[in-house]
Protein backbone atom coordinates (compact mmCIF):
# COMPACT_ATOMS: atom_id res chain seq x y z
CA UNK A 1 0.00 0.00 0.00
CA UNK A 2 1.34 3.44 -0.95
CA UNK A 3 0.40 6.33 1.33
CA UNK A 4 0.61 9.78 -0.21
CA UNK A 5 1.54 13.09 1.36
CA UNK A 6 0.06 16.47 0.51
CA UNK A 7 1.01 18.30 -2.67
CA UNK A 8 2.59 21.10 -0.67
CA UNK A 9 5.41 18.74 0.32
CA UNK A 10 6.71 18.81 -3.25
CA UNK A 11 7.65 22.47 -2.83
CA UNK A 12 9.70 22.19 0.36
CA UNK A 13 12.70 20.28 1.66
CA UNK A 14 14.23 19.47 5.04
CA UNK A 15 16.47 22.08 6.64
CA UNK A 16 20.02 21.73 5.20
CA UNK A 17 21.61 22.85 8.47
CA UNK A 18 19.69 20.19 10.36
CA UNK A 19 20.79 17.61 7.81
CA UNK A 20 24.47 18.54 8.25
CA UNK A 21 24.18 18.31 12.04
CA UNK A 22 22.50 14.90 11.80
CA UNK A 23 25.12 13.58 9.38
CA UNK A 24 28.02 14.78 11.56
CA UNK A 25 26.43 13.10 14.59
CA UNK A 26 25.97 9.88 12.63
CA UNK A 27 29.59 9.85 11.42
CA UNK A 28 30.91 10.50 14.93
CA UNK A 29 28.85 7.59 16.20
CA UNK A 30 30.52 5.46 13.52
CA UNK A 31 33.93 6.39 14.91
CA UNK A 32 35.03 9.24 12.64
CA UNK A 33 36.66 12.33 14.12
CA UNK A 34 34.27 14.80 12.50
CA UNK A 35 34.37 18.51 13.33
CA UNK A 36 31.01 20.13 12.65
CA UNK A 37 30.92 23.82 11.81
CA UNK A 38 27.37 23.44 10.55
CA UNK A 39 25.15 24.19 13.50
CA UNK A 40 23.99 27.68 14.45
CA UNK A 41 24.21 27.00 18.17
CA UNK A 42 26.30 28.69 20.89
CA UNK A 43 28.89 26.40 22.45
CA UNK A 44 28.46 28.08 25.85
CA UNK A 45 26.29 26.70 28.64
CA UNK A 46 23.19 28.66 29.54
CA UNK A 47 24.33 31.16 32.22
CA UNK A 48 23.92 29.93 35.77
CA UNK A 49 21.48 32.60 36.98
CA UNK A 50 19.10 31.65 34.16
CA UNK A 51 19.39 27.93 34.93
CA UNK A 52 18.69 28.64 38.60
CA UNK A 53 15.48 30.43 37.66
CA UNK A 54 14.33 27.26 35.87
CA UNK A 55 15.14 25.12 38.92
CA UNK A 56 13.16 27.51 41.10
CA UNK A 57 10.20 27.38 38.71
CA UNK A 58 10.13 23.59 38.82
CA UNK A 59 10.36 23.58 42.62
CA UNK A 60 7.51 26.10 42.78
CA UNK A 61 5.30 23.93 40.58
CA UNK A 62 5.28 26.28 37.58
CA UNK A 63 4.92 23.32 35.24
CA UNK A 64 1.38 23.74 33.94
CA UNK A 65 -0.26 25.32 30.93
CA UNK A 66 0.17 29.06 30.56
CA UNK A 67 -1.79 31.47 28.35
CA UNK A 68 -1.33 30.58 24.68
CA UNK A 69 0.59 33.79 23.97
CA UNK A 70 2.86 33.58 27.02
CA UNK A 71 2.73 34.59 30.66
CA UNK A 72 2.01 38.18 31.67
CA UNK A 73 5.34 38.22 33.51
CA UNK A 74 7.37 37.33 30.42
CA UNK A 75 5.38 39.58 28.10
CA UNK A 76 6.03 42.46 30.50
CA UNK A 77 9.77 41.67 30.48
CA UNK A 78 9.68 41.65 26.66
CA UNK A 79 7.76 44.94 26.61
CA UNK A 80 10.37 46.52 28.87
CA UNK A 81 13.23 45.05 26.80
CA UNK A 82 11.84 46.59 23.59
CA UNK A 83 11.43 49.98 25.26
CA UNK A 84 14.81 49.91 27.04
CA UNK A 85 16.98 48.55 24.24
CA UNK A 86 15.15 49.41 21.02
CA UNK A 87 13.04 52.45 21.92
CA UNK A 88 9.96 50.56 20.68
CA UNK A 89 6.79 51.01 22.71
CA UNK A 90 4.39 48.05 22.47
CA UNK A 91 1.26 47.25 24.43
CA UNK A 92 1.16 43.87 26.15
CA UNK A 93 -1.55 42.77 23.71
CA UNK A 94 0.87 43.42 20.82
CA UNK A 95 3.33 40.77 22.05
CA UNK A 96 3.32 37.01 21.37
CA UNK A 97 5.63 34.42 22.94
CA UNK A 98 6.23 31.24 20.94
CA UNK A 99 8.28 28.06 21.04
CA UNK A 100 11.25 29.75 19.41
CA UNK A 101 11.57 32.70 17.05
CA UNK A 102 11.18 30.21 14.20
CA UNK A 103 7.62 29.52 15.28
CA UNK A 104 6.91 33.25 15.41
CA UNK A 105 8.01 33.55 11.79
CA UNK A 106 6.04 30.48 10.75
CA UNK A 107 2.92 31.80 12.50
CA UNK A 108 3.39 35.11 10.71
CA UNK A 109 3.69 33.55 7.26
CA UNK A 110 0.52 31.52 7.80
CA UNK A 111 -1.27 34.58 9.18
CA UNK A 112 -0.56 36.99 6.32
CA UNK A 113 0.30 34.97 3.20
CA UNK A 114 -1.78 32.92 0.79
CA UNK A 115 -1.99 31.83 -2.86
CA UNK A 116 -1.12 34.65 -5.23
CA UNK A 117 0.90 36.56 -2.62
CA UNK A 118 4.63 37.23 -2.78
CA UNK A 119 7.23 37.64 -0.05
CA UNK A 120 10.49 39.44 -0.81
CA UNK A 121 13.55 37.76 0.72
CA UNK A 122 17.09 39.17 0.45
CA UNK A 123 19.72 36.52 -0.31
CA UNK A 124 21.84 35.11 1.20
CA UNK A 125 18.94 34.17 3.49
CA UNK A 126 18.31 31.91 6.44
CA UNK A 127 17.41 28.55 4.94
CA UNK A 128 13.86 28.37 6.35
CA UNK A 129 12.46 31.65 5.00
CA UNK A 130 11.54 30.52 1.46
CA UNK A 131 10.01 27.23 2.59
CA UNK A 132 7.90 28.97 5.25
CA UNK A 133 6.56 31.22 2.50
CA UNK A 134 5.83 28.24 0.25
CA UNK A 135 4.07 26.36 3.05
CA UNK A 136 1.76 29.36 3.37
CA UNK A 137 0.92 28.98 -0.33
CA UNK A 138 2.78 32.11 -1.41
CA UNK A 139 5.77 32.69 -3.70
CA UNK A 140 9.20 33.82 -2.45
CA UNK A 141 10.87 36.56 -4.50
CA UNK A 142 14.63 36.42 -3.99
CA UNK A 143 16.85 39.51 -4.16
CA UNK A 144 20.53 38.57 -4.38
CA UNK A 145 23.43 40.58 -2.97
CA UNK A 146 26.90 39.06 -3.09
CA UNK A 147 30.19 39.80 -1.42
CA UNK A 148 30.79 42.87 -3.62
CA UNK A 149 27.54 44.38 -2.30
CA UNK A 150 28.44 43.55 1.32
CA UNK A 151 25.56 41.04 1.19
CA UNK A 152 23.01 43.89 1.45
CA UNK A 153 20.24 44.80 -0.97
CA UNK A 154 19.82 48.32 -2.33
CA UNK A 155 16.70 50.51 -2.40
CA UNK A 156 16.71 50.20 -6.20
CA UNK A 157 16.61 46.40 -5.98
CA UNK A 158 13.79 46.51 -3.49
CA UNK A 159 11.74 48.97 -5.54
CA UNK A 160 12.08 46.78 -8.64
CA UNK A 161 10.91 43.69 -6.74
CA UNK A 162 7.83 45.16 -5.08
CA UNK A 163 4.45 44.82 -6.77
CA UNK A 164 0.75 44.72 -5.99
CA UNK A 165 1.24 41.05 -5.11
CA UNK A 166 3.91 41.75 -2.47
CA UNK A 167 2.59 41.10 1.02
CA UNK A 168 5.77 40.67 3.08
CA UNK A 169 9.43 41.68 3.24
CA UNK A 170 11.70 39.59 5.48
CA UNK A 171 14.72 41.42 6.90
CA UNK A 172 17.43 39.72 8.98
CA UNK A 173 20.17 41.90 10.49
CA UNK A 174 22.76 40.88 11.57
CA UNK A 175 22.39 38.20 8.96
CA UNK A 176 22.54 34.45 9.11
CA UNK A 177 24.58 33.33 7.16
CA UNK A 178 26.75 36.34 6.30
CA UNK A 179 27.13 38.34 9.51
CA UNK A 180 26.30 41.50 7.55
CA UNK A 181 24.39 44.19 9.42
CA UNK A 182 22.36 47.07 7.99
CA UNK A 183 23.11 50.52 9.36
CA UNK A 184 20.37 52.91 10.42
CA UNK A 185 20.87 54.96 7.27
CA UNK A 186 20.63 51.84 5.06
CA UNK A 187 17.40 50.76 6.75
CA UNK A 188 15.96 54.25 6.35
CA UNK A 189 16.73 54.16 2.62
CA UNK A 190 14.84 50.88 2.29
CA UNK A 191 12.05 52.29 4.43
CA UNK A 192 11.64 55.25 2.08
CA UNK A 193 10.87 52.80 -0.72
CA UNK A 194 8.43 50.83 1.41
CA UNK A 195 6.47 53.96 2.30
CA UNK A 196 5.24 53.95 -1.31
CA UNK A 197 3.81 50.42 -0.89
CA UNK A 198 1.28 50.62 1.96
CA UNK A 199 0.14 47.00 1.67
CA UNK A 200 3.57 45.51 2.40
CA UNK A 201 4.27 44.19 5.90
CA UNK A 202 7.87 44.10 7.15
CA UNK A 203 9.19 41.43 9.49
CA UNK A 204 12.48 42.24 11.22
CA UNK A 205 14.25 39.10 12.40
CA UNK A 206 16.51 40.47 15.14
CA UNK A 207 17.57 37.15 16.67
CA UNK A 208 21.30 38.09 16.48
CA UNK A 209 20.77 41.60 17.83
CA UNK A 210 23.20 41.27 20.74
CA UNK A 211 25.89 39.33 18.87
CA UNK A 212 26.94 42.51 17.13
CA UNK A 213 30.18 44.49 17.01
CA UNK A 214 29.86 47.04 14.23
CA UNK A 215 31.08 50.59 14.90
CA UNK A 216 27.50 51.79 14.57
CA UNK A 217 25.15 50.35 17.23
CA UNK A 218 22.48 47.85 16.29
CA UNK A 219 19.15 49.40 15.30
CA UNK A 220 15.90 47.55 14.76
CA UNK A 221 13.94 48.26 11.58
CA UNK A 222 10.92 49.80 13.32
CA UNK A 223 13.19 52.12 15.32
CA UNK A 224 15.04 53.23 12.18
CA UNK A 225 11.78 53.73 10.27
CA UNK A 226 9.15 54.97 12.76
CA UNK A 227 6.75 55.83 9.93
CA UNK A 228 6.54 52.06 9.29
CA UNK A 229 6.08 51.05 12.94
CA UNK A 230 2.44 50.07 12.36
CA UNK A 231 3.49 47.83 9.45
CA UNK A 232 6.44 46.09 11.13
CA UNK A 233 6.55 42.84 13.09
CA UNK A 234 9.74 42.52 15.16
CA UNK A 235 10.83 39.00 16.10
CA UNK A 236 13.54 37.97 18.53
CA UNK A 237 14.32 35.30 21.10
CA UNK A 238 16.66 34.12 23.81
CA UNK A 239 18.30 31.26 21.89
CA UNK A 240 21.41 32.92 20.48
CA UNK A 241 22.33 35.74 22.85
CA UNK A 242 21.76 33.73 26.04
CA UNK A 243 22.85 30.29 24.79
CA UNK A 244 19.32 28.96 25.26
CA UNK A 245 18.68 27.17 21.97
CA UNK A 246 17.06 24.14 23.60
CA UNK A 247 14.77 26.21 25.81
CA UNK A 248 12.66 27.23 22.79
CA UNK A 249 11.50 30.74 23.59
CA UNK A 250 10.99 33.33 20.88
CA UNK A 251 8.78 36.39 20.74
CA UNK A 252 7.20 38.82 18.31
CA UNK A 253 5.63 42.26 18.57
CA UNK A 254 3.63 44.18 16.02
CA UNK A 255 0.20 45.38 14.90
CA UNK A 256 -2.71 44.11 17.01
CA UNK A 257 -4.47 42.42 14.10
CA UNK A 258 -1.37 40.51 12.97
CA UNK A 259 -0.33 39.40 16.46
CA UNK A 260 -3.91 38.30 17.17
CA UNK A 261 -3.94 36.16 14.00
CA UNK A 262 -0.56 34.66 14.92
CA UNK A 263 -1.91 33.84 18.39
CA UNK A 264 -4.91 32.06 16.87
CA UNK A 265 -2.67 29.92 14.68
CA UNK A 266 -0.49 29.09 17.67
CA UNK A 267 -3.56 28.13 19.71
CA UNK A 268 -4.35 25.44 17.15
CA UNK A 269 -0.78 24.14 16.77
CA UNK A 270 1.62 24.15 19.73
CA UNK A 271 -0.44 26.20 22.19
CA UNK A 272 1.69 27.82 24.91
CA UNK A 273 5.51 27.70 25.02
CA UNK A 274 7.19 25.78 27.85
CA UNK A 275 6.22 27.20 31.26
CA UNK A 276 9.62 26.57 32.87
CA UNK A 277 11.47 28.11 29.90
CA UNK A 278 9.30 31.21 30.17
CA UNK A 279 10.36 31.68 33.79
CA UNK A 280 14.00 31.38 32.75
CA UNK A 281 13.50 33.82 29.87
CA UNK A 282 12.19 36.47 32.26
CA UNK A 283 15.49 36.34 34.14
CA UNK A 284 17.48 36.26 30.87
CA UNK A 285 15.84 39.45 29.58
CA UNK A 286 15.59 41.31 32.89
CA UNK A 287 18.67 40.13 34.77
CA UNK A 288 22.42 40.64 34.59
CA UNK A 289 23.51 41.09 30.95
CA UNK A 290 27.26 40.71 31.52
CA UNK A 291 27.06 37.10 30.28
CA UNK A 292 25.97 38.38 26.86
CA UNK A 293 28.90 40.79 26.74
CA UNK A 294 31.38 38.01 27.60
CA UNK A 295 30.01 35.58 25.01
CA UNK A 296 29.90 38.23 22.30
CA UNK A 297 33.52 39.18 23.02
CA UNK A 298 34.49 35.52 22.52
CA UNK A 299 32.59 35.36 19.21
CA UNK A 300 34.34 38.53 18.03
CA UNK A 301 37.76 37.05 18.83
CA UNK A 302 36.92 33.89 16.92
CA UNK A 303 35.50 35.93 14.04
CA UNK A 304 38.71 37.90 13.69
CA UNK A 305 40.76 34.70 13.64
CA UNK A 306 38.72 32.72 11.13
CA UNK A 307 38.18 35.58 8.68
CA UNK A 308 41.92 36.30 8.56
CA UNK A 309 42.80 32.59 8.34
CA UNK A 310 40.33 31.94 5.51
CA UNK A 311 41.60 34.90 3.52
CA UNK A 312 45.12 33.47 3.69
CA UNK A 313 43.98 30.39 1.74
CA UNK A 314 44.35 30.84 -2.00
CA UNK A 315 40.97 30.77 -3.72
CA UNK A 316 38.93 31.88 -0.70
CA UNK A 317 37.49 35.36 -0.11
CA UNK A 318 35.86 36.11 3.24
CA UNK A 319 34.18 39.41 4.13
CA UNK A 320 34.37 40.43 7.80
CA UNK A 321 30.98 40.38 9.47
CA UNK A 322 29.41 42.80 11.91
CA UNK A 323 27.81 40.11 14.05
CA UNK A 324 26.44 36.55 14.45
CA UNK A 325 28.79 33.57 14.70
CA UNK A 326 29.17 32.66 11.03
CA UNK A 327 31.75 33.18 8.32
CA UNK A 328 30.47 33.07 4.74
CA UNK A 329 33.45 32.86 2.38
CA UNK A 330 33.24 32.78 -1.40
CA UNK A 331 34.97 29.61 -2.60
CA UNK A 332 34.75 29.83 -6.39
CA UNK A 333 38.53 30.11 -6.60
CA UNK A 334 38.93 26.85 -4.69
CA UNK A 335 36.37 25.15 -6.94
CA UNK A 336 38.39 26.11 -10.01
CA UNK A 337 41.69 25.20 -8.36
CA UNK A 338 40.77 21.63 -7.43
CA UNK A 339 38.28 20.97 -10.19
CA UNK A 340 34.97 20.83 -8.35
CA UNK A 341 31.70 21.90 -9.88
CA UNK A 342 29.78 23.46 -6.99
CA UNK A 343 29.79 24.52 -3.37
CA UNK A 344 27.92 21.31 -2.56
CA UNK A 345 30.77 19.32 -4.12
CA UNK A 346 33.25 21.20 -1.93
CA UNK A 347 31.24 20.52 1.23
CA UNK A 348 31.22 16.81 0.34
CA UNK A 349 34.95 16.93 -0.35
CA UNK A 350 35.71 18.59 3.01
CA UNK A 351 33.64 15.97 4.80
CA UNK A 352 35.19 13.01 2.98
CA UNK A 353 38.79 14.25 2.83
CA UNK A 354 39.05 16.23 6.07
CA UNK A 355 36.20 15.11 8.35
CA UNK A 356 34.94 18.69 8.40
CA UNK A 357 31.21 19.43 8.15
CA UNK A 358 29.85 22.78 6.96
CA UNK A 359 26.88 23.99 4.87
CA UNK A 360 26.91 24.90 1.16
CA UNK A 361 26.05 28.47 0.30
CA UNK A 362 23.46 27.30 -2.21
CA UNK A 363 21.29 26.28 0.77
CA UNK A 364 21.16 30.01 1.62
CA UNK A 365 20.46 31.13 -1.93
CA UNK A 366 24.12 31.92 -2.67
CA UNK A 367 25.91 29.39 -4.84
CA UNK A 368 29.70 29.51 -4.68
CA UNK A 369 29.91 30.15 -0.94
CA UNK A 370 30.02 27.99 2.21
CA UNK A 371 28.91 28.77 5.75
CA UNK A 372 31.18 28.01 8.69
CA UNK A 373 29.95 28.43 12.25
CA UNK A 374 32.56 29.68 14.72
CA UNK A 375 30.43 28.88 17.76
CA UNK A 376 33.18 26.58 18.97
CA UNK A 377 36.56 26.79 20.70
CA UNK A 378 39.59 28.49 19.17
CA UNK A 379 41.37 25.12 19.20
CA UNK A 380 38.55 23.66 17.09
CA UNK A 381 38.72 26.57 14.68
CA UNK A 382 42.49 26.26 14.30
CA UNK A 383 42.19 22.54 13.58
CA UNK A 384 39.36 23.25 11.12
CA UNK A 385 41.52 25.71 9.17
CA UNK A 386 44.33 23.14 9.05
CA UNK A 387 41.91 20.55 7.71
CA UNK A 388 40.65 22.92 5.02
CA UNK A 389 44.20 23.69 3.94
CA UNK A 390 45.04 19.98 3.67
CA UNK A 391 41.84 19.16 1.81
CA UNK A 392 42.19 21.88 -0.82
CA UNK A 393 45.90 21.30 -1.40
CA UNK A 394 45.62 17.52 -1.78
Amino acid sequence: MSLSVSKRMAAIKPSPTGAVLALATELRAAGRDVISLGAGEPDFDTPNHIRQAAHAAIDAGDTRYTPVDGTAELKTAIQQKFLRENQLDYEISQILVSSGAKQCLFNLCLAVLGPGDEAVIPAPYWVSYPDMVRLAGAQPVILSAGIEEDFKITPEQLNAALSNRTRLLIMNSPSNPTGASYSERELQALGAVLERYPDVLIVADDIYEHIHWAKQPFVSFAAACPALFERTVTTNGVSKAYAMTGWRIGYAAGPHSIISAMKTIQSQSTSNPCSVSQKAAVVALSGDQSCVVRMTAAYKKRHDYIVAALNEIEGIECRPGEGTFYAFPRVTGILEKIGLGSDTDLVEHLLNAADLACVPGSAFGAAGYIRLSFACSMETLEESINRIKRAVSA
